[in-house]
């Protein structure tokens, strides 16, 4: 109660309820009160055992010895004063760490970050790279299903590649993220940025974007439209990178698709490029790492989204 008052109730509350980060955050301030509740009750005699309840020489009530006044000068007196010293000192020391848990989980709570909150409330052993972990750089609606079984393909991709560093793999994922957000490799969307009349027209040779995307026969727009992890998209792309993984791409342009292949596909376009992207990266640059990969900004924010995220989440020597 105490830490859901000093985070902020309405702040806690979102459209969707609780946040699960948040409930962990409270349920760790509810050990803490609990141990401050149980150690108070322990220190404390319960109503009529105290120094006026006396049954005789050396009874005890609630656990604690009382001492009849033998004296005559006050001894019950001086035994209760120390006790509560020693209660006070105890509480203190309570008090202060259960304010002191509660200053942390007010901290991360300003954070503004569920992530953040999760990592810091989890420790170390949240930090290994699990389908679970992976899903917090994507929305909720991304299934975690799709994750689980295409994430090892996506990770043996990039060690094909020798990318088994956090900023790569960040950047794999953060791709993911731009392209295909439901973490499956799929078939680029008819939209007005591809077609005008017929789907994939604007890919087909006599275009601007043609003579980028190497398509010189009719049919190429939709032969070579965007698939996989990437979107790999044009005749060029489809023969080099498919010449470089030792798979006919051309040929078989829908085996971009498979998800071992769309994995290696990505890995290999990204180390195609690895020299500038991680100089764009160490400069904190995203805009030009994503337009590497992208040749432009289409789909940044949630690139970057994805991106700051797993620098959140996922430490540095992460293995993949």
């Amino acid at each position: 109660m105490l830490a859901a008052l000093a985070l902020g109730v309405k702040d806690l509350v979102g459209s969707t309820g609780f946040s699960g980060e948040m409930l962990l955050g409270l349920i760790a301030a509810g050990y803490a009160g609990t141990d401050f509740i149980e150690g108070f009750m322990e220190k404390v005699p319960l109503p009529g055992a105290g120094a006026g309840a006396v049954a005789g020489p050396g009874s005890t009530g609630s656990g604690v010895a009382v001492l009849p006044d033998q004296s005559g000068n006050g001894a019950a007196a001086k035994v209760a004063a120390q006790m509560e010293a020693n209660l006070a000192s105890q509480l203190n020391a309570q008090t202060s760490q259960l304010q002191a848990d509660i200053a942390s989980l007010k901290s991360t709570a300003a954070a503004g970050s569920p992530e953040t909150s999760w990592a810091l409330l989890t420790g170390p052993s949240a930090a290994s790279l699990t389908p679970d972990l992976v899903a917090r750089l994507f929305v909720p609606a991304t299934p975690r299903a799709n994750i689980r079984t295409h994430l090892p393909n996506v990770l043996a991709g990039l060690r094909s590649c020798d990318l088994i560093d956090r900023d790569m793999l960040l950047m794999a994922l953060a791709t993911i993220r731009a392209e295909t957000e439901g973490f499956v490799p799929i078939d680029e969307f008819v939209s007005p940025y591809n077609t005008d009349q017929v789907a994939f027209d604007k890919y087909e040779p006599g275009t601007s974007t043609a003579v980028k995307l190497g398509n010189i026969e009719p049919g190429d727009g939709a032969r070579f439209k965007g698939r996989g992890f990437i979107q790999l998209t044009g005749r060029d792309n489809y023969t080099r990178i498919g010449s470089q993984i030792g798979v006919d791409l051309v040929g078989n342009p829908t085996l971009a698709n498979d998800s071992i292949l769309a994995g290696r596909i990505l890995a290999q376009f990204l180390a195609n490029n690895e020299d500038p992207i991680r100089i764009a990266l160490a400069d904190g640059n995203l805009k030009v790492a994503r337009r590497l990969v992208n040749g432009g900004s289409h789909g940044f924010d949630r690139f970057k989204d994805a991106y700051d995220k797993g620098l959140r989440l996922i430490p540095e020597g992460v293995e993949i």
